[in-house]
C-alpha cells in the first residue's frame, strides 16, 4: 500500500491499491528493487542517467564539496568557484562560441528562463510588443508555467484554466506551420520559437529530414529567437558523438535549454546557454535581469557536474551513444512485426520509442515490461521509450529487445 509520498504523473488511487514499486540500488544499466528483484533500466531513470547507476566517483565529488562549501547565493557578484568553473568549461563546448550560461536548478526552470528572457530581450532592443512565445503539437517542455503552456499535449493542460498569456502552437512536424503563424499574427509580435530537437516526454518523434535547418531559418528570416529545448537530447543522448543536437546540425540557437545529463541526474541541476549576441544588452553594465533561483548554480550540484563531464570525456561516452543510436535500431526494429506493436521510432541518438497499437495499453505494458525485468515507462500516446545509459553494451540492448518482446506478445 502506498504511503504519504504523493508521486509525479500518477493516479494516486491506483498506486494506493496496489503499492509503489520502490527502488533500492542501481549499479550501470540496472536498478533493484526492495524485494531483490532486477531491472535492466530502459530509461536511464528519466531520461538522466546518462552515465549509469552507481558511479561513486560522482557522490565523493559531492561529499567533497559539501565539506568545503555545500552551496551559497549566487545572486549579484557572488559565486562558487566551483560553479564559475563549469561556465567556463561548459562555454568551452557550446554550440555558439562565447556563449553564457545561467545556472537552475532543472528542465523546467530552464525552460521558463529562457521564456522570461527571450521577452526581456526584446524590451531591452526597443521592441516590446515582441511577446508571443510558440510551441509545437506533441511537445513537453517541463511543468512549470511558462513550460506548460508551450507544450502541446493537452491532457497537461487541462484543469488549469490559461496559465500565460501569448503562447501558441503550430504543428510539430511541419515547418511551414511556424512560417503560417508569423505571417498571419505577424513577425512584430513573436518574440520565439521553442524547439526539442527530438520531441521526448510526447512520444519521442524524430524531426522530418530538414525541419531543424528549415525552422532555424524561418526564425533567422522573421527576426525570431530561436530556442532549442537540449534538457533530453543535451550532453551526449543525440548520437553523432555530439554535446548536443545544436551542435550535430549546426542550429546555432540563440538560447538552448538543458538539464538531465548535465550531473547524470545524480543532483538537481540546469543551465541554459545564452547566445553572445543575446546577453549583450545585459553585459554593458546598468541593466539588472531580476530573475535568478535560490539553487541556481548550487555548489555541490557543480560538482557533481564536473565529474559527470570527466566520466563522459574519459570513457569516451559521446561515442558510446552514437553505438547505441545504431545498437537500439537494430535490436528495436524487429519488434514492429508484433500485432501489439504500431511501430518503431529509432535511428536518432541513444533514444527510440516501440509505438502500441492500442495507446490505451500503455500503463498495463508498463507493468508487463517490469514482470519481464525491464524498468520503463510510456510517454505520449501508449509509446514505451527507450533512452538507457550509455553505458548499456550491444549485448545488454539484444537483451532488452529480447525482454521487451516476451512483455509484448
Amino acid at each position: 500500500m502506498a504511503g504519504s509520498l504523493w508521486h509525479g504523473f500518477a493516479d494516486m488511487g491506483a498506486v494506493s491499491s496496489t503499492g509503489p514499486c520502490v527502488l533500492t540500488y542501481g549499479k550501470g544499466t540496472r536498478v533493484w528493487d526492495v524485494e531483490g528483484n532486477e531491472y535492466l533500466d530502459a530509461t536511464a531513470g528519466l531520461w538522466f542517467a546518462n552515465v549509469g547507476h552507481g558511479r561513486n566517483e560522482i557522490g565523493d565529488a559531492v561529499a567533497t564539496q559539501l565539506g568545503r562549501l555545500a552551496h551559497y547565493s549566487g545572486f549579484g557578484d557572488l559565486t562558487a568557484d566551483v560553479t564559475d568553473a563549469l561556465a567556463d568549461r561548459l562555454a568551452g563546448f557550446a554550440p555558439v562560441p562565447g556563449s553564457k550560461i545561467f545556472f537552475t536548478s532543472g528542465g523546467s526552470d530552464s525552460v521558463d528562463t529562457a521564456a522570461k528572457l527571450a521577452r526581456r530581450y526584446w524590451v531591452e532592443r526597443g521592441r516590446p510588443e515582441k511577446t508571443l512565445l510558440v510551441g509545437r503539437t506533441k511537445a513537453y517542455h517541463g511543468m512549470h508555467v511558462a513550460g506548460t503552456s508551450l507544450a502541446g499535449i493537452p491532457v497537461n493542460h487541462e484543469g488549469y484554466g490559461e496559465l500565460m498569456h501569448d503562447t501558441q502552437t503550430v504543428d510539430w512536424d511541419d515547418a511551414k506551420s511556424l512560417l503560417g503563424l508569423i505571417e498571419r499574427v505577424g513577425a512584430d509580435r513573436v518574440a520565439a520559437f521553442f524547439c526539442e530537437p527530438i520531441i521526448g516526454a510526447g512520444g519521442v518523434y524524430l524531426p522530418p529530414a530538414g525541419y531543424l535547418a528549415e525552422v532555424r531559418q524561418i526564425c533567422r528570416d522573421h527576426d525570431v529567437l530561436f530556442v532549442v529545448d537540449e534538457v533530453v537530447t543535451g550532453f551526449g543522448r543525440i548520437g553523432g558523438d555530439s554535446w548536443f543536437a545544436s551542435t550535430r546540425f549546426d542550429l546555432q540557437p540563440d538560447l538552448m535549454t538543458t538539464a538531465k545529463g548535465l550531473t547524470s541526474g545524480y543532483v538537481p541541476m540546469g543551465a541554459v546557454f545564452i547566445a553572445p549576441h543575446i546577453a549583450e544588452p545585459f553585459f554593458g553594465g546598468g541593466v539588472w535581469w531580476r530573475h535568478g533561483y535560490t539553487y541556481g548554480g548550487h555548489a555541490g550540484a557543480a560538482a557533481a557536474a564536473m565529474a559527470n563531464l570527466d566520466i563522459i570525456e574519459r570513457e569516451g561516452l559521446l561515442a558510446e551513444a552514437s553505438r547505441l543510436e545504431s545498437d537500439l535500431a537494430a535490436a528495436l526494429a524487429p519488434l514492429a512485426d508484433l500485432d501489439s506493436v504500431a511501430e518503431v521510432r529509432t535511428g536518432l541518438g541513444a533514444v527510440s520509442a516501440v509505438q502500441l497499437a492500442d495507446p490505451s495499453r500503455g500503463p498495463e505494458m508498463v507493468l508487463a515490461l517490469r514482470r519481464h525485468g525491464v524498468s520503463g515507462r510510456a510517454a505520449g500516446q501508449g509509446a514505451l521509450q527507450i533512452s538507457p545509459a550509455f553505458v548499456m553494451t550491444t549485448e545488454e540492448t539484444g537483451e532488452l529487445a529480447d525482454r521487451m518482446r516476451a512483455a509484448l506478445s
